[in-house]
């Protein structure tokens, strides 16, 4: 969306106050420093030979990855999806205990202590991908060394001065974590990250805090100790520690053991530690919905509806009072006319009459989450035979496409058209998935960036089209499958380009009639 005047204004001081929604989106990640860019292709390939050899044979999965709401049920599980998200989600913390062998082996398989050894060898460096650290005196003491981790002093920092050793971002490296936390993005329709803390006996990582996420944590290894505490600020927009001399009794103390689970919304006050008699714990926080509030929703599409309200609404267009912007204090005929503004945009949202466009909320997302779980990468390559206008077709990876409309990319001194933009996530690069710029003093999983430092957002990927194409494109994401003389476009040359630049993409393939 082009935006001009004070449409953007509005816009553009949100979002230097506030940083972009990659930005925002972005936060639960390490530092770059130096040189530490993502790495090249030859790495990539060569980091994924090694880490074929880190992943733990999973075999018997007691999660179903059938749909992404089948994950989320079990996941939960016996808690039913219906039941969380009217009594829990948002509301208040839910402690699973399992006491289930085969669930407990499942999630230690899905990392370990003994992982570090086999990832120490992939290039990790302090801060990017691991931080050590400890609670001293109520405060996060970091004890991180420069450049790349090596794991012998890596280990040592564990045993002799009761480090915790924070992973960030496992889902680069392991594999079954990629499976689960692509299959949370489609269900949530927000970015899910994850860390890694592994902690010694009688020791704690992390002073009191609360999060700006929603937070599930799985017990892999070892017995937990956390206890919660009622929010300062319910559903806190910001990360912040909470002194112990103001956040009272706790309102939950508990111990997590391998194959519980505990979620607590964004805001809850909460510290674990590990008791003296484990020799030591490992747990995995799977962390989404930061600035995914009505109100972020509001501040991403008002802008755009603003400035398509003012195209048909000529007061809109009419000259503000001389000197409005220098006078000391805005009387109250100025508040009269806005709040006049502000209702009539309201009855048009109430009629239904405009669309609402997101201006980078779902973009941001598109470009910036987990590719479709593979094995080998083949899937999202063109399969199967060549689409023609006699065949039936179907839409591939729907979860991981958006059907937008946007200003065309034109440049020309002339009126801007608006193109259809199929943006997807297909190519993403699975290796720098959450990986941002935090603050050192900030804790693992969610930091603003400096208002000069550039988000490492990934490239948008999609295909364009006129905007003639949007009905034919909506009837493919509606439907299962489609016969390609039946698009509702004109004529068939153009059925046949919308259909073959699909497929091209790897979003669309020739399905049989008995295909579901």
């Amino acid at each position: 969306m082009v935006l001009n005047g004070c449409c953007f204004q509005l816009y553009a001081a949100y979002h230097g106050a506030h940083g972009s929604c990659c930005r925002s989106h972005l936060r639960d990640m390490p530092r770059k420093r130096g040189s530490s860019s993502p790495p090249s292709a030859e790495c990539q390939h060569a980091a994924s030979a090694k880490h074929k050899k880190v992943e733990a044979d999973v075999g018997f999965s007691p999660l179903n990855f059938d749909t992404p709401l089948s994950l989320f049920e079990s996941l939960i599980s016996p808690v039913g999806v219906e039941e969380f998200f009217q009594e829990y989600w948002e509301k208040k913390p839910l402690f699973l205990q399992r006491s289930d062998p085969g669930l407990a082996s499942y999630y230690q398989s899905l990392f370990q202590l003994s992982d570090l050894k086999a990832l120490c060898s992939q290039d990790l460096e302090y801060a990017r991908d691991v931080n050590v650290c400890r609670c001293v005196n109520g405060k996060k003491k970091v004890m991180n060394k420069e450049g790349r981790v090596n794991y012998n002093h890596l280990k040592k920092d564990f045993d002799q001065k009761k480090a915790t050793i924070q992973f960030h971002q496992p889902q680069r490296f392991k594999d079954e974590l990629w499976r689960i936390q692509e299959r949370l993005e489609s269900f949530f329709g927000s970015l899910v990250g994850s860390n890694v803390y592994i902690t010694p006996k009688a020791s704690q990582g992390l002073p009191p805090h609360h999060d700006d996420v929603e937070v599930f944590i799985l017990q892999l290894e070892g017995e937990k100790h956390w206890r919660l505490y009622s929010p300062i600020v319910p559903l806190a927009r910001e990360y912040s520690v909470a002194p112990e001399d103001r956040i009272g009794s706790p309102t939950h103390d508990i111990i997590l053991k391998p194959g519980d689970l505990l979620y607590f919304p964004r805001g809850t006050i909460h510290q674990a530690d590990t008791p003296a008699e484990v020799d030591h714990t490992t747990h995995l926080t799977l962390s989404t919905y930061q600035n995914m509030s009505w109100g972020d929703y509001l501040l991403d599409i008002f802008p755009g509806f603003l400035f398509d309200s003012m195209e048909s609404n000529i007061n809109m267009r009419a000259g503000m009072p001389r000197q409005l912007l220098t006078n000391v204090s805005v009387g109250p005929e100025v508040s009269t006319q806005l709040s006049t503004f502000l209702r009539c945009l309201a009855d048009k949202l109430d009629k239904g009459k405009e669309e609402l466009r997101s201006t980078d909320m779902k973009r941001d997302f598109v470009s910036n989450r987990l590719p479709p779980y593979s094995s080998d990468n083949t899937n999202i390559m063109p399969t199967g035979k060549m689409p023609q206008l006699e065949d039936l077709v179907c839409m591939r990876f729907k979860d991981h496409v958006l059907v937008t409309v946007q200003p065309g990319q034109d440049e020309a001194d002339e009126a801007t058209e608006m193109e259809v933009f199929v943006v997807h996530s297909l190519k993403n690069n699975r290796k720098i998935h959450m990986m941002g710029e935090p603050e050192d003093d900030h804790d693992h999983d969610h930091h603003d960036h400096g208002e000069d430092e550039e988000c490492p957002s990934q490239r948008v990927q999609g295909v364009r089209f006129p905007v003639c194409h949007l009905p034919a494109l909506k009837q493919l994401q509606g439907a299962e499958r489609l016969l390609v003389a039946g698009l509702q476009l004109e004529p068939d040359s153009a059925r046949l380009g919308l259909v073959l630049a699909l497929w091209t993409e790897g979003l669309l393939e020739v399905c049989s009639p008995t295909e579901q």
